[in-house]
């Protein structure tokens, strides 16, 4: 028996059937039995996000309006210039449990877990959440919680248009010049994910835009690595750093033979 199992019955609970404990051999073998199914998921996830990227798309045809930090808001403007948006719709109003003092406390861990912003506007795509509460609450809220992404407030029915007046939600959209596209939405379980750099991008029509993924000819794509930096050091119109790329391009190719050799 193992010292876990043995604690929680004598803590008066179940006993833990946990797994067996094994040689150091054994347990790199049952990681690389494991680890072929975990490359093929991963590889399926990418796949997805590849077929999500040839969805199509749907114009938004109505006008929206939104009240920010500074002021009335269009849906335009949520983009802040940026091609890609993201909207999640947060639950922080009259009503929902915890007003006024907290929001939702789904929405409050998802909140929790956003990444920093600068890497997502770096690949053209802008986060922002979506309430009712007055932007006076918001602005409380995001202060008590330590919050920086920016928070508009819902004035019409654009969360019953777009699937989130009831339940949390992301809603993607794209825009060419000031013509906007409804391009996907994730609700329910698929958002307890949400969080990431990653997670973010792989749900945009645009993806991760890197040269290895699977996406439509004529697709923005930079070398793989070669945009990434430090969240206070990014420049538009900076070319990578000469250092970066030497040591991304090896570590690529290191990961490369390793996922070569392990193939089964």
């Amino acid at each position: 028996m193992t010292k876990s199992a043995e604690n929680g019955r004598k803590g008066g609970q179940s006993a833990m059937h946990t797994p067996p404990v094994v040689s150091s051999q054994e347990w790199e073998a049952a990681r690389e039995q494991l680890l072929v199914k975990e490359k093929a998921q991963t590889r399926a996830r990418d796949a997805l996000a590849a077929e999500r990227r040839r969805m199509p798309w749907m114009a938004v045809e109505k006008t929206y309006a939104f009240e920010g930090p500074d002021g009335k808001a269009s849906l335009l403007d949520l983009f802040e210039g940026r091609r890609q948006l993201i909207v999640y719709r947060a639950f922080f109003e009259p009503g929902v449990y915890g007003w006024p003092d907290h929001a939702c406390r789904g929405c409050s861990l998802g909140a929790d877990q956003v990444g920093h912003l600068a890497h997502l506007n770096a690949r053209d795509t802008t986060l922002v959440y979506a309430s009712r509460a007055p932007q006076a609450d918001i602005a409380r809220l995001k202060k008590r919680m330590g919050w920086e992404m920016p928070w508009y407030t819902i004035t019409d029915s654009f969360d019953k248009d777009f699937g989130v007046d009831e339940w949390h939600g992301h809603n993607v959209f794209i825009r060419d010049g000031e013509r906007i596209f409804r391009t996907y939405f994730i609700n329910n379980r698929g958002d307890e994910a949400m969080g990431t750099v990653w997670s973010y991008l792989d749900i945009t029509p645009l993806g991760r835009q890197e040269v290895w993924e699977d996406s439509p000819e004529g697709y923005p794509q930079t070398p793989t690595y070669k945009w990434w930096n430090w969240h206070d050091n990014y420049d538009a119109d900076a070319t990578p750093d000469k250092k970066w790329v030497e040591v991304s391009d090896a570590g690529e190719a290191a990961f490369r033979n390793q996922d070569t050799s392990s193939k089964p």
